[in-house]
């Protein structure tokens, strides 16, 4: 159940969003002062987009399925326990707040807060996300945060100076916005494929390769608002059926483009099984102090 004291504002008028429990046959709500209300879905997030909502293509139902099971069978668990060591031993003993720009299926989230929990850190947490199926899935494996559709390229429903850790785990970057919400001791965790990423698996599947440059271009564009602090590679040996890779494959921005019929069609005469690397970086980034004129 997420905490009902959360630092969310209203995407209408700015003012605080207040979490209301379920009442009757009623869904749990977000209300804020000037009477606009947000009822949460059956499966447990809530939709903050209104207007227009977003020009962008959210993860389908199947590409998030494909998703949920490659996590949940662990594959990439060494970069979620990688990921909570940094952010937990920098969030406060009570009260910490974590959000996670592009929670997906939430699975990075979990380790975070179950990391957290076993040491004796009591922390909130907020997952954003563009695309509802994933919120579904991410609702259930964290019940405990506030899981919201949104567009992470427009400003954030979080409070000035509230969250003490942003993670953004193979997501958009808005760093206009992660400095506006993080306090002045946050970090903000940033990981991004490396050079040599999967290898042959992506290249039989047609995975997008990875731009020469892309660290520099990070680092550019956090420049303006955070200083770098430290960074950490995690290489991950993986032994895959053929199923596991096309899940792989088509859980990711080739799932835009192809079907899972596709991609499995293009595995069907690997061997298994199929051996590769994932290859991650990991970025660690602290604002950087405001100093007055």
């Amino acid at each position: 159940m997420p905490s009902a004291d959360l630092p969310l504002l209203c995407p209408v008028c700015s003012h605080p969003l207040e979490h209301l429990e379920a009442e009757g046959t009623r869904q749990p709500r977000l209300v804020c002062p000037n009477g606009h209300s947000f009822d949460a879905a059956r499966q447990g997030y809530f939709n903050l987009l209104v207007g227009k909502g977003t020009p962008f293509e959210p993860d389908s139902a199947a590409m998030v399925a494909a998703r949920f099971s490659f996590l949940g069978n662990g594959h990439y668990r060494p970069l979620a326990q990688a990921v909570a060591s940094a952010v937990v031993p920098n969030l406060p003993a009570d009260g910490g707040m974590v959000l996670d720009s592009g929670t997906g299926t939430g699975h990075y989230l979990r380790e975070i807060l179950d990391v957290a929990a076993a040491s004796g850190r009591e922390a909130s947490a907020i997952g954003l996300d563009i695309s509802k199926f994933a919120l579904r899935r991410a609702a259930r494996l964290n019940p405990e945060a506030v899981n919201l559709v949104w567009d992470i390229w427009q400003p954030l429903p979080v409070a000035p100076n509230s969250v003490d850790a942003v993670t953004v785990v193979f997501a958009p970057r808005n760093p206009d916005e992660f400095a506006r919400v993080l306090r002045p001791a946050g970090v903000l965790v940033v990981v991004t494929p490396r050079s040599g990423h999967l290898g042959d698996i992506a290249a039989v599947t047609g995975m997008l390769g990875i731009e020469e440059g892309k660290d520099e271009r990070l680092a550019e564009a956090m420049a303006r608002h955070f200083e770098p602090d430290t960074s950490l590679d995690v290489d991950i040996p993986l032994e895959l059926t053929r199923d596991a890779a096309a899940d792989l494959a088509f859980m990711g921005p080739a799932g835009h483009h192809m079907d899972r019929g596709q991609i499995a069609a293009r595995l069907a005469d690997s061997r298994e099984p199929m051996t590769a690397e994932a290859r991650f970086r990991l970025f660690v980034f602290r604002p950087r102090i405001r100093r007055t004129p």
